[in-house]
């Protein structure tokens, strides 16, 4: 991958009851080439699934200092990202029962490597992609062999 070209990034997150079983999906293309991602969870939440399809996307990637445009439906993250909630839950250390704290942390240091700008979209219309991702989320929480979410099982 070269710095000049952009990434582009959709994910979506999916739980069945919240909590519930949940996974995410993600699709990366870059240079006319595309990989999903997804997997499945035993038992959390929409919004941890929103997140942790970001925070796999960034984790896949081999390289630093890369132009993102990360897609996705979820408000939570987008405007958590856009509107500096994360950087106000950061500096407060989450505090007033601030949900998630290991994954935004968790996504915190890995957006520091790269440049990131986040667009919302609406999720299950006409966006292909996005579309696709939620198909690979919701596909992952109804599998079998869920994996286990560390962070929300220990809050539980």
């Amino acid at each position: 991958m070269t710095n000049n070209k952009e990434l582009i990034v959709y994910t979506d997150g999916s739980s069945r009851g919240n909590p519930g079983p949940g996974g995410y999906g993600a699709i990366l293309m870059y240079g006319g080439k595309s990989k999903e991602l997804s997997a499945g969870y035993r038992r959390t939440t929409n919004n941890r699934m929103e997140l942790l399809a970001v925070i796999a996307a960034l984790e896949a990637l081999n390289r630093e200092s890369l132009t993102i445009t990360i897609y996705s439906d979820s408000q939570y993250v987008v405007k958590a990202v856009k509107e500096g909630w994360l950087k106000k839950w950061i500096a407060t250390n989450f505090s007033g029962g601030k949900k998630n704290k290991d994954l935004w942390l968790r996504y915190h240091a890995l957006s520091q490597k790269h440049n990131i700008r986040f667009v919302w979209v609406k999720g299950h219309a006409e966006n292909v992609y996005n579309n696709r991702c939620d198909v690979l989320a919701t596909t992952a929480a109804d599998g079998k062999h869920l994996l286990i979410d560390q962070g929300y099982e220990a809050e539980g």
